[in-house]
């Protein structure tokens, strides 16, 4: 199983981006995907998550400016940032728990994480 993450980039304060991260591989099922990000020196942190069935929780930094969603038929989460704020550069993360094929278990992957850059 692996997750592929894309769609990071620089962009001035008040911009846009749209992050995508598709998972593959022997997947069953997959429960709640989500998004972090890590700035330097800091811990990393939720941006947003989502459940199979489409609930949301996210961030206080970014409620009202960011909106996940997914495409369950992709395997397929989206994290669509908006109104950015320089605070926001970091490296964004994307994870999901999945049950793979052969087993009852769920475990958490990580996709490779994604450069995002607010210039003021």
């Amino acid at each position: 199983v692996q997750l592929q993450a894309s769609g990071g980039g620089l962009v001035q304060a008040g911009g846009s981006l749209r992050l995508s991260c598709a998972a593959s591989g022997s997947i069953v099922s997959i429960n709640t995907m989500g998004w972090y990000r890590q700035a330097p020196g800091k811990q990393r942190e939720l941006v947003a998550a989502i459940t199979s069935g489409g609930s949301t929780n996210y961030a206080d930094s970014v409620k009202g400016r960011f909106t996940i969603s997914r495409d369950n038929a992709k395997n397929t989460v989206y994290l669509q940032m908006n109104s950015l704020k320089p605070e926001d550069t970091a490296v964004y993360y994307c994870k999901a728990e999945i049950r793979r094929v052969g087993t009852y278990e769920w475990y958490a992957y990580w996709g490779q994480g994604t450069q995002v850059t607010v210039s003021s």
